[in-house]
């Protein structure tokens, strides 16, 4: 089983899912019908299944077959359990959306940013402000720290594209693990000079480490939102 293949189907029935071409409580095609459509193994199928049932798109019931749990949402709906970048989560939402990065410097960690981020004192880093747009609305201010070390190479023409396509495709680095913090913050002077907050005054807070294929953290992300375009969505599975 090549990675394209199994990338190709489990984008395919993805994208038909978010597109309700399979219904929300309806049964997806079998799998000797999805096997047929896709001219491929069983193993593929089940491991494309596998990955969807993982992010909550649906849920296999022994002995009757693949129910679609996903039901879209009005608002932009990232996900709180994958790990996709703005450009990713905006296709998949089918929202215009464009960056502005309002600063793009290098910086040495001090002993707070050290404290506050997790990386070690005296790192090497690039400090980058952008401003996201999704339909021509600022909703979004992300304040991000990259290892310069591990992400060598970043620009502002980069970082208003999609750094993350930057580090898989342009660096080959894997992107692995995420450890996230959710919070509720008090809007600041910065968060009121850049984005749209009609009456807010407190926006959800997404703090963020991420860590590449050697276990390195490479990245700490803090990423403000207005509270009501948005809808953060995981799936939780109990174990006994």
């Amino acid at each position: 089983m090549t990675k394209t293949k199994f990338d190709s189907i489990y984008h395919d029935l993805k994208e038909k899912i978010e597109n309700q071409e399979y219904l929300f409580q309806e049964l997806l095609p079998s799998e000797n019908t999805l096997v047929s459509i896709y001219n491929c193994s069983r193993n593929t199928i089940r491991r494309a299944i596998s990955f969807l049932a993982e992010e909550g798109y649906v849920q296999s019931i022994h002995g009757k077959g693949v129910y679609v749990i996903y039901k879209p949402v009005e608002q932009a709906n990232f996900s709180i359990g994958g790990i996709e970048s703005f450009k990713e989560s905006a296709i998949r939402n089918h929202r215009q959306y464009h960056t502005k990065v309002i600063q793009f410097t290098e910086i040495t960690a001090d002993e707070r940013i050290a404290k506050k981020t997790g990386f070690i004192e005296g790192a090497e880093l690039y400090f980058i402000q952008r401003v996201r747009y999704l339909d021509g609305k600022a909703l979004i201010l992300d304040i991000n720290l990259f290892l310069k070390e591990v992400v060598p190479g970043l620009t502002k023409e980069i970082a208003e594209n999609s750094i993350y396509e930057y580090i898989e495709n342009v660096l080959g680095m894997s992107i692995i693990t995420s450890k996230r913090r959710i919070t509720v913050e008090r809007v600041t002077q910065i968060d009121e000079k850049y984005l749209e907050l009609n009456d807010y005054n407190c926006l959800a807070v997404i703090s963020s480490q991420t860590y590449n294929a050697n276990g390195l953290m490479f990245e700490y992300t803090q990423s403000r939102h207005r509270p009501d375009y948005f809808c953060f969505q995981d799936t939780a599975i109990r174990k006994r």
